[in-house]
């Protein structure tokens, strides 16, 4: 089998580097059926393309913005179709999930801010009001 020389391949090394991913991500996304895996020609090297690195690269961009694999493959599967009202619902999903995050680390932050306050005018001596405010809440 020969290859179109104006269309570029990798390997599945080349691929790694050209998507900013590991080999091993690659496999991992294979067997989740994220990435599909180029059949091996005869005594040869699998091949990828450039739609294989484009992929990735939108896997991470993804992932990077929240995310999750399950979430993508949805988002993946939307990008062959007119999709804009379900790609907007999943953003939509996400983002109130994001604020429940937020307002679940602002309490947190105010939680530890107490600790450090609480420790900061403990005598040494005594006993952590950190750790009692812990074994009380838990």
């Amino acid at each position: 089998m020969q290859t179109n020389p104006t269309v570029q391949t990798y390997t599945i090394g080349s691929l790694a580097n050209a998507a900013g991913v590991h080999i091993e991500t690659i496999r991992y996304y294979q067997r989740r059926g994220l990435v599909s895996e180029p059949r091996r020609p005869q005594g040869g090297v699998r091949r990828y393309t450039n739609a294989g690195a484009e992929r990735l690269r939108f896997i991470k961009r993804a992932q990077a913005v929240g995310f999750t694999l399950v979430e993508i493959e949805a988002l993946l599967a939307l990008r062959t179709r007119k999709s804009c009202r379900a790609t907007r619902a999943l953003a939509v999903t996400k983002l109130q999930f994001v604020d429940a995050r937020l307002r679940d680390l602002r309490r947190l932050k105010i939680e530890l801010t107490q600790w450090i306050t609480a420790c900061d005018s403990n005598a040494e001596d005594s006993n952590c009001p950190a750790l009692e405010r812990l074994a009380a809440n838990g």
